[in-house]
């Protein structure tokens, strides 16, 4: 098999592995603000980030110790309290979900994404870490599509408006105390 299709199978493969759960995030970001594009553009901003750190631990080896990654935990640990002790019409009326929000989530969730790509970049020559960042992309794009079309759902529409309030909270907190354990 040729370097390219191969490079396309990887990054296929391990984009897959490591945003599976991201997709949970991403529909309920969509439910939370009429503004999509601060959750694509959050997403985006977020996994360049986890792109860049797990280039620069490639280049020039761990930029933090391992323990200290946990206490990025604490970051949707806030956002979720934040939101949960948001009054009810402040999430109804205005967007409670921005870019910078999405982008930050999308960062703390991805120590699985830098454990990965680090090691596939590392043994990566140039031309195939450009096609490997190139289907990261791609599929980020596919996978903003499918959290935006889930969200439309009438029954995931329903359960998030009647129960986002606190979905999100939780599952934010929820987040942030795995990543502090783990």
């Amino acid at each position: 098999m040729n370097w390219f299709v191969s490079a396309l199978i990887t990054g296929a493969v391990a984009f897959s592995a490591t945003n599976i759960d991201d997709i949970v995030f991403l529909t309920l970001f969509f439910s939370q603000t009429p503004y999509r594009w601060q959750v694509v553009l959050g997403q985006y901003l977020g996994f360049t980030a986890l792109v860049l750190v797990s280039l620069i631990g490639f280049f020039g080896g761990q930029i933090l110790p391992h323990e200290w990654l946990r206490l990025f935990g604490i970051a949707p640990i806030a956002i979720g309290i934040r939101k949960l002790f948001a009054k009810r019409d402040d999430h109804l009326r205005r967007a409670s979900t921005g870019m910078l929000d999405v982008a930050i989530v999308t960062f703390v969730n991805g120590a699985d994404n830098i454990g990965i790509y680090a090691p596939l970049f590392a043994i990566s020559d140039a031309p195939r870490i450009m096609v490997l960042v190139a289907v990261l992309y791609v599929l980020l794009a596919a996978w903003c599509l499918a959290g935006y079309q889930i969200h439309r759902q009438k029954a995931v529409t329903y359960t998030l408006q009647r129960w986002g309030h606190w979905i999100v909270p939780m599952v934010l907190i929820a987040l942030g105390i795995y990543i502090l354990l783990n």
